[in-house]
């Protein structure tokens, strides 16, 4: 989901990074969200705009996980981080935060489109490089910033 006035004339696209090439999942404009069926197990999703972020994901079979879009500035236009919604209570973004349900309600449910397809496709190169710039900073974040940016089996619904 993503729901921030900040950055909001800024699309972001996410991709599913978990075998290496990135697959494409969507772009996500402000006020909108994407659903994504993938399998259990570790995964590991990524948002780029300006430049790449990205998410570790440890799911479980049959249940629904969130996660939150959310800008930052960057040197030209906004770029973009995941975060997890945490069904604990325990991080900023939460089911159990009043604003669940109000993201639940005011984030417009979107699917790709040919369009969105063909925008990809002429783009998978600087989605790479980013991604091949940007992984190398992920992977040097401490265990704690990492388990901070990781949806856990419990955070499903």
């Amino acid at each position: 989901m993503r729901s921030s006035f900040v950055g909001s004339a800024i699309n972001a696209s996410l991709y599913d990074v978990t075998d290496g090439d990135p697959e494409f999942i969507g772009i996500i404009a402000n006020d909108t969200k994407i659903a994504y069926e993938t399998q259990p197990g570790e995964r590991v999703f990524m948002v780029v705009s300006e430049a790449a972020d990205f998410l570790n994901a440890q799911l479980d079979g049959g249940k629904v996980y969130y996660s939150m879009v959310t800008p930052r500035m960057g040197a030209w236009k906004a770029r973009f981080s995941l975060w997890p919604i945490r069904n604990d209570g325990t991080s900023k973004f939460n089911t159990q935060d009043k604003s669940f349900d109000k993201w639940i309600r005011a984030t417009k449910l979107v699917e790709n489109s040919p369009k969105a397809s063909q925008w990809f496709n002429s783009n998978v190169d600087s989605v790479k490089a980013k991604q091949a710039k940007y992984w190398p900073v992920w992977q040097q974040k401490s265990e704690a910033d990492l388990a901070k940016r990781t949806l856990n089996p419990e955070d499903g619904i």
